[in-house]
């Protein structure tokens, strides 16, 4: 009975807790596309390409360092808080948002390009009608991929003092209140659940506009 009792007596808790998390690992997915979306377009259409290699290589660097010791490393550079939380889970989201815009956009027809160009369609025209509307479910599972990760390993960032659901996780662990551990995981694993259907959905309609535009232009 106490691990449904506690969602009515911590219930400010634990709101006040999914919003830190939320803020934390928005900032952080929201830097991440920013930075990663630009950049993957650039390295499919660069000449250069020994700066796909560059890019790949470091991103995958952070990809590898251990989530706690990349939280350890930023504590003597931007010491401690929401701020370096907020920078590590954003080179956590790197990689695999890079990585599903690279292949969303190479794996394009040559030809669609090609005909858009012939219709007249300048680069930037090219861009927002055709390939970006095309990549969009590559895009969209990168971004669902790394949302969940993000959620997960915010959880971390309350050893370093930034809050979040972590906080009250590890605040049961630490006297061992199962009923507050319980509640605080379990919320957590909604809050990843119930954005990922939220993105889930966004990608169809994204997807839907995108096949009704191809009819239309089509007939």
């Amino acid at each position: 009975m106490d691990y449904i009792n506690i969602f009515a007596t911590r219930w400010k808790d634990l709101g006040s807790a999914m919003l830190e998390h939320i803020i934390i690992s928005g900032a952080a997915l929201l830097l991440g596309i920013i930075i990663a979306v630009p950049l993957g377009i650039y390295l499919v259409k660069t000449r250069y390409t020994w700066l796909r290699s560059v890019a790949f290589t470091i991103t995958n660097i952070f990809q590898t360092i251990p989530s706690l010791a990349l939280l350890a490393i930023l504590i003597p550079l931007i010491g401690i808080g929401k701020f370096p939380a907020i920078v590590a889970l954003f080179l956590y989201s790197l990689l695999p948002i890079l990585r599903n815009t690279y292949s969303g956009f190479k794996s394009i027809d040559p030809s669609v390009i090609e005909a858009a160009r012939g219709m007249g369609y300048d680069g930037r025209q090219r861009l927002f009608r055709i390939e970006l509307p095309l990549a969009i479910p590559y895009l969209m599972s990168g971004i669902r991929l790394t949302t969940i990760y993000v959620i997960s390993w915010a959880t971390l960032a309350t050893l370093i003092g930034a809050g979040g659901l972590g906080e009250l996780i590890y605040g049961g662990l630490s006297v061992y209140d199962k009923p507050l551990i319980f509640a605080s995981s379990i919320t957590t694993m909604l809050l990843a659940i119930v954005i990922d259907l939220l993105l889930a959905s966004l990608e169809r309609l994204l997807t839907r506009q995108t096949t009704s535009r191809e009819q239309s232009a089509s007939s």
